[in-house]
């Protein structure tokens, strides 16, 4: 079997490595570190606790010499949680050779920053955000820099930074080498590989799959609009120590956080715009045992470790199996058994095989007091035949939606848009250069247009400009209400996407 010292590190490493209780290399760390060593760029595909850090670490440790300049590394993360995440790991590994890591992230005073790079700073780590701000103050200089890492690099798509990182990566030395970090590898990824990387590397590394032998998995078919209703019932039959309750976006957090507040549940919210204060005090109190029910973006609950969540609810379907391999890995942690249960709309199935593919087994329908019996896949997924319970349930929500309610939805809100709505993409004039944060923008679009928060979706803000998803048939009015509105002393200018 092979260990630390046969993938050629120096003994002032293996000594850090002893230090932190590191025996034998993971896979992604068997296959990435000689490759790093000998100079490659490399594309690591690999899932959020692989052992990726030490990776790219050990080798970038390797590199650096402490009596030389500095920023001679720098690695980029999408969120703050994972830049002291990377930061601290760093320091472990660099501190026998007295290599010294800052990071810098928002929500942080700026100023003490600055002085902690004026001081050191043989490597930074960094949020992107925060990055482009202290090159653009000439706080942080890349001149030197001989190694850049950009680490889960699809949730820097997902959050809108690609045009800033590709502006970070025209700072840095054509000689550099760089390696790329990203659970998958959607086409925008794959070019910027293309672009700023040389005759890169790949190198692939399976998640494991999951058994029910840690994690009980199970579905419920659901309409869109009983999810709410639903929801309280799977609370309730549950009863869970701590649940971890997952939504698409920060604005479905905010939602779904109040409507359950609402209802008298003790419940938090934790999404990217809230205040770094506002979201530390949420993980104190969740970590704590205070709030049994989170719930919590995908990006916000990166780096979650606590053993005592019993269940996640995926309220929305991941965006990919590999985030439903996340989601349901902060549950059944430390030899304890969890239980995961995804909502699933009636267009939403082909997801869900996808998902049952992936695992490598079928997720069984959920029904009070369910247990799992697994059925193997082979060439497909297994399909399940609902029980009757999941049938009457079907049916009390289409009762539902088929009551006159004025508009309103059955918890009081206007009515969202049906499963079957067609959607128009909008392109908004202003982005995050202006000051624009994905909730005032469905602030204005639902005060000035009249529309209800569920009808605005897939709000994604870049530097300059932005985009949302209203139904196909309310666009054009849209675009006439929300035009020449004002946003944070911004104005407005809405068109359809594509023209």
């Amino acid at each position: 079997m092979t260990n630390f010292a046969d993938l050629g590190l120096s003994e002032t490493t293996l000594e850090a490595l002893t230090n932190v209780g590191y025996s034998e290399p993971s896979p992604i760390q068997e296959q990435t570190i000689p490759a790093l060593l000998e100079g490659r760029d490399i594309i690591g595909q690999a899932q959020t606790g692989s052992g990726k850090t030490a990776a790219f670490g050990l080798p970038i440790i390797e590199y650096i010499d402490p009596d030389g300049p500095t920023a001679q590394a720098l690695v980029l993360t999408p969120t703050r949680e994972l830049c002291i995440q990377v930061t601290q790991a760093l320091r472990a590994y660099g501190e026998p050779k007295g290599v010294d890591v800052v990071a810098v992230f928002g929500g942080a005073p700026i100023k003490g920053q600055q002085a902690q790079l004026r001081d050191g700073g043989h490597i930074v780590v960094g949020t992107v955000g925060r990055v482009s701000d202290l090159m653009q103050r000439a706080s942080l200089i890349l001149h030197d820099c001989r190694f850049v890492v950009l680490d889960e690099a699809d949730e820097m798509l997902d959050l809108g930074f690609l045009e800033d990182v590709e502006k970070i990566l025209m700072q840095t030395p054509n000689g550099r080498q760089t390696a790329l970090f990203s659970a998958t590898m959607p086409p925008p990824i794959r070019k910027l590989a293309d672009r700023f990387l040389y005759e890169p590397e790949v190198i692939r590394v399976q998640a494991p799959t999951l058994t029910v032998d840690t994690v009980e998995q199970f579905q419920v078919e659901v309409d869109q609009k009983a999810k709410p209703d639903m929801l309280v019932e799977v609370l309730a039959e549950e009863k869970p120590t701590q649940a971890i309750v997952f939504v698409r976006t920060k604005v479905r957090c905010d939602q779904l956080y109040k409507r359950l507040r609402d209802r008298g549940m003790n419940v938090k919210a934790l999404h990217g715009d809230m205040s770094q204060g506002s979201r530390d005090g949420v993980m104190l109190g969740f970590k704590g045992g205070r709030v049994p029910i989170l719930v919590a973006t995908d990006v916000a609950a990166r780096g979650l470790d606590i053993s005592t969540v019993t269940h996640v609810i995926n309220y929305d379907v991941p965006s990919s199996p590999d985030v439903y391999v996340h989601r349901i890995g902060r549950t059944g942690r430390v030899g304890r058994s969890g239980r995961a249960i995804t909502f699933v709309e009636p267009r939403q199935k082909g997801e869900l095989e996808a998902i049952e593919k992936h695992i490598g087994a079928g997720i069984s329908p959920w029904a009070p007091g369910a247990t799992t019996e697994p059925a193997a896949v082979s060439e497909g997924p297994r399909r399940h035949d609902k029980p009757e319970v999941g049938r009457r349930r079907r049916r009390r929500s289409r009762s539902r939606e088929s009551e006159p309610a004025n508009g309103s939805s059955p918890d009081g809100g206007e009515a969202p848009a049906t499963d079957d709505t067609a959607w128009a993409k909008l392109v908004v004039s202003a982005g995050s250069a202006d000051g624009i944060e994905p909730a005032d923008l469905v602030r204005v679009v639902t005060a000035e247009a009249g529309i209800g928060g569920e009808e605005v979706r897939d709000v994604k803000i870049l530097e300059r400009f932005a985009f949302l998803s209203v139904p196909e048939d309310r666009a054009k009015g849209v675009v006439e209400a929300v035009s020449g509105a004002d946003c944070n002393g911004t104005r407005l200018e809405l068109e359809p996407a594509g023209r």
